[in-house]
């Protein structure tokens, strides 16, 4: 699908995109994602005081999405070379920034040096690098220096689950706001809605010192998707 028409597809964003013209090319496939409901209060020390945290129902989330980043470029350029694919781990929770929805990065973590360096440096995003392998059934992380470990072995089928407003809640978040230095930055980001297939968790294996007391017992949604192609817009600067 062309940049053209996925641009044409908005009915299923809570807030436009940008006027201007978008700036990098992405694919962000076959995703599995974790969810875990916690209390607000848990995780405001964890975020800038100047984002608001987002919640549902009286609470927020916590999500650790794992996927293959694939394709990066820049627009009208080919892919930039031995930075576009790598596997990629984040953990996340949902944040309004001036009222605006959007995620807030805890953690990210990718299995190529090369990119998380480039990445790191444009984006101002926490990449570091850590030991990661995938198959169709499991995925796997591992960075000796942080002791943080993660592995999943799942099934997934190609049966679409029928959404209700918390899935929907989690996954169309179409901002990213980050701290960095003086600054919170901002991403608009668009893609066609998440396509979301059922997934079944077989085995799930977790160790994250910093954020054990979120990622604990079983996620109390998992989703898998096969993937979207994104474009997202340069990043914009808001002093504090």
């Amino acid at each position: 699908m062309k940049a053209r028409d996925i641009l044409k597809q908005v009915k299923h964003r809570p807030f436009g995109y940008p006027t201007r013209p978008w700036k990098f090319y992405q694919e962000w496939n076959k995703a599995v994602f974790f969810h875990w409901e916690i209390d607000p209060n848990s995780i405001r020390p964890l975020i800038p005081k100047e984002l608001e945290l987002d919640v549902i129902d009286g609470k927020t989330w916590i999500s650790l999405v794992a996927f293959d980043m694939n394709h990066i470029g820049i627009r009208s350029i080919l892919k930039i070379p031995h930075t576009s694919d790598f596997h990629e781990i984040n953990i996340r929770t949902y944040v309004k920034f001036k009222n605006k929805p959007g995620v807030y990065f805890l953690s990210m973590e990718g299995s190529k040096r090369s990119s998380c360096r480039v990445l790191k440096t444009l984006s101002r995003f926490p990449y570091r690098y850590s030991k990661m392998k995938r198959s169709e059934t499991n995925y796997s992380s591992f960075n000796r220096k942080l002791d943080n470990l993660f592995h999943a072995s799942y099934t997934s089928y190609n049966q679409p689950i029928v959404k209700d407003k918390t899935d929907i809640w989690l996954t169309e978040r179409y901002a990213v706001f980050q701290d960095y230095k003086k600054n919170i930055i901002e991403y608009d980001v668009h893609h066609l809605e998440w396509p979301l297939n059922n997934l079944h968790l077989d085995n799930l294996e977790i160790n994250y010192p910093k954020f054990n007391s979120f990622l604990k017992n079983q996620p109390q949604r998992v989703h898998y998707s096969p993937g979207v192609k994104v474009l997202t817009w340069s990043k914009k600067r808001h002093r504090i």
